[in-house]
This record gives structure tokens, C-alpha cells and sequence, in this order.
């Protein structure tokens, strides 16, 4: 299945004041079964920096302070700007960074951390935000599995939702927040998943991954006309 996607954003960083995030993609009748399977090798890891209302240095610092981290394990890191200023970037300056990395078959594992609100928390320096941002990357290609850890739960639904068919997809550790997305996928559509153990050795290197499969309730779009 393809199907494009544009997203496009407006506002500050704070919330409050109105922020929005548009996402246009195209409609679809059915889900289509998942069967999913990680690679080993990471030979790309892009990522975007954005600042809203700041000096672009800072934008510049959390580059340089993520790139001596992930150097270490990757020579082929391209980290691509993003600055708004004028009418569109709102009233609340802030910066953040998002990162992705790539596996030989098409999977992506991603982390993004992103400063506080003015007036919200304490203040974030982008050299640490830079370096942290960085490690959570780490982080997720050692959990490792076919989807990061923030995205398990869409992946799941996905499975869900699918055609009445076996779907497989193999997870990194469970997050507390999938374990107990599980149980409401099992309260709404009455489905549950067979879990099995995969413990890590020589085709699985980094933490425990979970092998996850289920069959799809069939669930159709009917607002997609038929021809």
C-alpha cells in the first residue's frame, strides 16, 4: 500500500496559543495485513533540528552536540534545518530535535525531544537536549524491533483493524503504555495477541524483542465509496 502524506505546521511551540498541525493523506477502504521483520544494519540516520523565535546558533549548538555522540557508532548522520520566524512562528520561541534512524529494509526507529514552553519547567541548554535526544536514538535501536517504542501501540491497532488475516510484527520491550493499550484493544474489539519471547543472541542483537501476531477484525472505511 502507498500512500502519500503532507504535513504542515503553524504556530509557536506553546500550545496555548493556538498551534496546529495540519496532516492530508489519502483514504482507504481496507488495512492490509502486517507482517514485519527488523534488519540488523543501520546505514543512514537523518534527523531535523527546528527552532521557533530563536537565534539559529542554538539550533547549530544541538546539532554539534548530537552529532558527538552518534559519530561514535555512524559516519553518515544528515541533520536538516528548520526555522520559523515571522508571522507563522507564533509568539513562544522554544527548539527541538527529532532523529531517525534507517535500517537496510525500509524500518525507522525515531526520538525527538523538544525544550520547554517559556514559563513552563526549567530552562534547556541545546547542547544537552542535542546529547540527550541522541542517547533516547541509542536507546531505541538497542531495544531494537520494527517499530520504536512510541509507536508499538499504532502498529498494533493497525494489526487490529486489518484484514481477517494473520498479522505478525516483531517489538522491542513492551512500554507500560502498549501493555496497557493491549488491554483496551482486547476491552473495545474483543481481540488478543499471542505473545512470544524472543531472546536476543546472534540474529537478534540489542534487548529481548517480542514476536506479536494476531488476526484482523476486517474493520472497513464506509465512507470510502465503493466502485
Amino acid at each position: 500500500m502507498e500512500c502519500g502524506v503532507s504535513l504542515k505546521s503553524k504556530g509557536g511551540m506553546c500550545v496555548s496559543e493556538g498551534r496546529s498541525v495540519f496532516i492530508t493523506f489519502a483514504s482507504f477502504m481496507t488495512d492490509f495485513p502486517l507482517v514485519w521483520s527488523p534488519s540488523r544494519r543501520i546505514p543512514l540516520t537523518p534527523g531535523c533540528r527546528y527552532s521557533v523565535r530563536v537565534s539559529p546558533q542554538m539550533a547549530n549548538r544541538i546539532v554539534d552536540s548530537a552529532r558527538s555522540i552518534l559519530n561514535k557508532f555512524i559516519p553518515d548522520i544528515y541533520i536538516y534545518t528548520d526555522h520559523m520566524k515571522g508571522v507563522n512562528s507564533g509568539k513562544s520561541p522554544g527548539f527541538g530535535l527529532s532523529l531517525v534512524a534507517e535500517t537496510t529494509n525500509g524500518t525507522f526507529l525515531s526520538a525527538e525531544l523538544a525544550s520547554n514552553p517559556q514559563g513552563q519547567g526549567a530552562a534547556v541548554l541545546p547542547e544537552d537536549l542535542g546529547r540527550n535526544c541522541a542517547k533516547l536514538l541509542l536507546e531505541e535501536i538497542y531495544r531494537g524491533g520494527c517499530v520504536d517504542s512510541t509507536n508499538q501501540s499504532l502498529a498494533l491497532l493497525l494489526m487490529t483493524l486489518g484484514q481477517q488475516d494473520v498479522s505478525k510484527v516483531l517489538l522491542g520491550p513492551l512500554s507500560p503504555y502498549t501493555i496497557e493499550f493491549l488491554r483496551h484493544l482486547k476491552s473495545f474489539f474483543q481481540i488478543m495477541f499471542k505473545i512470544e519471547t524472543k531472546p536476543c543472541g546472534e540474529e537478534l542483537k540489542g534487548g529481548d524483542k517480542v514476536l506479536m501476531t494476531c488476526v484482523g477484525i476486517g474493520f472497513s472505511n464506509l465512507s470510502k465509496t465503493l466502485k
